[in-house]
């Protein structure tokens, strides 16, 4: 990395990408812990161009291109994964109308699925979360017919076989059982069609009701049916670092 003249002030830029104050910034930089394309910047009167470097704050990516979005979305019941969907059904499109950026989901929900789906801009950041070669961990609470035994996590841990291949949970955890109905708590990196529906009318128990509450890093939390939240400072450079970026 080489200081660029033209550029604007090092410090200038972490405090408006939400790092912190100038102050604290410069701080920062004096104790050895920013990185501009993988050198550790010291000196004050830095100056580098947001469009042409990385820098990393603690190991941690900075986005610092302004022009790059990430939103979380709650996706309620009954809508398509889709900006756009030829057949007049509701899509996600109707929740960021008002934004001037071009936005793209994140993956899929089914129709019938509801929770978190992320949508984005960064078309980098997409494709790694996508990518089933940095198995993106989702995390997903479902109602299911029947009485579930807590046998049935060594089951979908050592994993089933499906039309389409062999498919393993990463995690299981039974919240609640009961004669007719149960709550199931599932993680898993695979990304194919309605994969934890499948994999639950594999065991007998089909999926009543489905919700995913985690993708990656980020976390549903309390975001309504409906509503989006901005990914940003800390929480995105964490997303961001669990795929490589």
């Amino acid at each position: 990395m080489t200081n660029d003249p033209r550029g604007e002030r090092l410090q200038k830029v972490l405090a408006h990408a939400g790092v912190g104050s100038r102050r604290y910034c410069e701080v920062l930089m004096e104790q050895g812990r920013i990185e501009v394309d993988g050198q550790i910047v010291t000196e004050l009167g830095t100056r580098v161009d947001p469009a042409k470097v990385s820098i990393h704050v603690d190991g941690m990516p900075v986005q610092i291109h302004e022009d790059k979005l990430t939103l979380a979305l709650y996706k309620p019941p009954g809508v398509v994964s889709t900006m756009e969907d030829e057949m007049g059904r509701p899509s996600l499109a109707q929740y960021v109308e008002d934004r001037p950026e071009r936005l793209f989901h994140v993956g899929r929900l089914d129709q019938d699925t509801e929770g978190l789906i992320l949508l984005s801009n960064d078309g980098e950041l997409t494709h790694r979360l996508t990518h089933p070669s940095y198995e993106v961990p989702k995390t997903y609470i479902a109602r299911v017919e029947g009485s579930v035994t807590r046998g049935l996590g060594k089951v979908l841990t050592r994993g089933v076989t499906l039309e389409d291949g062999f498919v393993q949970v990463d995690d299981f955890v039974l919240r609640e059982s009961a004669d007719r109905n149960s709550i199931v708590e599932i993680t898993l990196h695979s990304g194919r069609n309605r994969i934890v529906r499948r994999i639950m009318e594999e065991v007998g128990h089909p999926v009543m009701e489905l919700v995913r509450t985690r993708f990656g890093t980020i976390e549903v939390g309390h975001l309504k049916p409906g509503r989006t939240r901005q990914i940003a400072g800390t929480e995105l450079s964490a997303l961001m670092h669990s795929v490589g970026m």
